[in-house]
């Protein structure tokens, strides 16, 4: 038999890939092998890089934390015995020549923003939150999350590592055929706290003076790996914590797909809780918030996007960039003035938007997607106090913004929701989606020209634009694609005709009725979703039921077509 360590493999190596944000792939395939090459590489990659541009140096300090799913730190017996991802990272940044430093089991934004403080580099082993069969981990420069332009050559490195390590010796080799570690099960370094104490440092000194007294909140606990510290923030300022729902099981929470089985088991803690002013929660890695308020004592779910929006006018943003999928409330009420042009779907693009507002001169920068991840791009000054940029998706800051705010008015969270614009939105999808069909979808559905970013029908004529605006020439297709798409989204189901159309990612649909369908594959998994925006939050409920109805849904209608 060939000593070559390639030739000796026992399984198909499955690449891991990058995702909306960071690389994420099923648990299954995740070896340590795959993980510590793509590690490597991405090291690599940053060491390359001068310091101005988030580059990191040999010697150097490099954080790592991780969340609380199973195959995070352990081997899991029914996943094929794979796991011990982060021991895999650390091995990684041990070969690079830096010094790893484990914050432990951390949110995401505590690593980035301890290290980001620090001019490190850091890595987060999450899977976010898509099913617990799944993971992976998101990588940091010296200056914050990679941007998509850096994907191609981080690939190049990993590419170079990976022909490295396939042809090593068998012998010489740190893994064996299955791609594990030879020695076996790694002790991970001693955590340090650093991280979790300067997170919350943050809002306790950013928010100082303002008080939650008198408020009684229930934290849904589940497995978010930031759990406990969102008791003790809530705690600190003065609230009223009923903790609920803890589970030692991984729990995947889609903070942009709340579903009617997951809101009924948050109705269920609620009652037994007793009285209560709001229910918090966010997804695994801490880096999405969950917020719903009681009314009558019944939950109510607050998309993220419209959190987002009273967040932005509570810190006082000159400058908000949102994706295309964000809730259009924001094209109509004061933020409007303020807001840039829309992203694609996806951290990288938000924070390349606020970079582009940066360099315009802009001072109080913030972004926020659909899932109410919320990121600030540069410090902000309230009362005296600053809140440093913190350029990565972040839960707790939404949640006591929007908490302060209920507290400062003394009103419920339904009153402060209620000065906005009236939109309502709601996502949903439909799982084991293979991304071919939705991307055959997508083809279907799109003008020839790739350049097309809108498409108008007006009453005397029909107009394509790009992304800055100018007139292309007319497809003669999308006339026939709009009567294909009425058909689908039909008049019985409630649809005015199309008005519009937008490809900035994936499919947006704009009707005349004020309703707005958006399709667009998941990024991290094989998932399709539809997202909806309507004039009462029924609407947009039924819009989402529709789309995701078995066996004739509107996806599964666009499927056949």
């Amino acid at each position: 038999m060939s000593d070559i360590f390639k030739h000796r493999l026992v399984h198909e190596p499955v690449p891991l890939k990058f995702g909306t944000s960071g690389r994420r792939g099923r648990v299954a395939d995740l070896t340590q092998l795959e993980v510590y090459l793509n590690a490597l590489g991405e090291l690599q990659y940053l060491q390359s890089l001068p310091i101005e541009a988030g580059g990191i140096r040999k010697g150097d300090e490099f954080f790592y934390a991780y969340d609380l799913r199973p195959s995070s730190t352990r081997y899991v017996p029914d996943q094929r015995g794979r796991g011990e991802l982060a021991q895999a990272v650390e091995a990684a940044i041990i070969h690079a020549r830096m010094k790893p430093v484990n914050l432990g089991a951390i949110p995401t934004p505590a690593l980035a923003f301890h290290a980001l403080q620090r001019g490190r580099g850091s890595m987060m082993i999450t899977g976010s939150h898509i099913p617990f069969d799944r993971n992976g981990y998101k990588t940091n420069s010296a200056r914050g999350e990679l941007l998509k332009c850096e994907e191609a050559p981080i690939q190049e490195r990993v590419a170079l590592v990976r022909e490295f390590l396939y042809g090593q010796p068998f012998s010489h080799s740190l893994f064996d055929e299955s791609g594990c570690f030879k020695a076996g099960h790694r002790k991970l370094l001693v955590e340090s706290a650093a991280g979790r104490d300067g997170y919350l440092r943050r809002y306790l000194d950013f928010f100082a003076g303002r008080s939650l007294q008198g408020m009684r909140l229930l934290v849904y606990q589940h497995s978010a790996v930031g759990r406990d510290l969102l008791v003790e923030i809530l705690k600190a300022f003065g609230a009223t914590v009923v903790s609920a729902g803890r589970s030692d099981s991984f729990v995947p929470i889609d903070t942009e797909n709340i579903d009617a089985e997951q809101l009924a088991t948050i109705q269920l803690l609620a009652d037994e809780a007793g009285e209560l002013d709001a229910v918090v929660s966010t997804d695994g890695d801490s880096d999405r918030p969950l917020v719903l308020g009681v009314e009558e004592e019944r939950v109510r779910f607050f998309g993220g996007d419209l959190l987002g929006m009273l967040v932005a006018e509570f810190l006082g943003a000159d400058s908000v960039v949102v994706p295309i999928s964000c809730n259009d409330a924001i094209d109509r009420g004061p933020l409007r003035a303020l807001l840039e042009p829309k992203t694609r779907i996806g951290s990288p693009y938000v924070i390349a938007g606020m970079e582009a507002a940066r360099s315009k001169g802009k001072r109080a920068i913030c972004g926020w997607e659909a899932n109410g991840g919320f990121l600030t791009g540069s410090d902000f000054k309230k009362q005296g106090r600053v809140l440093a940029a913190l350029p990565t998706r972040d839960a707790f800051l939404p949640i006591l913004a929007v908490l302060f705010a209920a507290a400062e008015q003394r009103c419920p969270l339904s009153q402060v929701f209620a000065l906005l614009p009236a939109r309502f939105s709601r996502a949903a999808l439909l799982k084991n989606f293979p991304r071919a069909t939705s991307e055959a979808i997508l083809r279907r559905f799109s003008s020839v020209n790739p350049a097309a970013r809108d498409v108008y029908f007006e009453s005397e004529k029909t107009s394509i634009r790009d992304e800055v605006g100018e007139v292309l020439p007319l497809d003669p297709q999308v006339n026939s694609t709009r009567m294909d798409l009425e058909r689908i989204f039909s008049a019985n189901e409630g649809f005015g005709r199309i008005a519009s159309l937008n490809y900035t990612d994936g499919l947006r649909i704009y009707f005349a009725n004020g309703d707005v369908a958006h399709v667009r594959p998941s990024g991290n998994a094989d998932e399709l979703r539809i997202y909806a925006v309507a004039d009462s939050q029924d609407r947009a409920d039924q819009i989402a039921a529709l789309g995701v109805a078995e066996p004739d849904g509107i996806l599964r209608r666009l499927e056949r077509a």
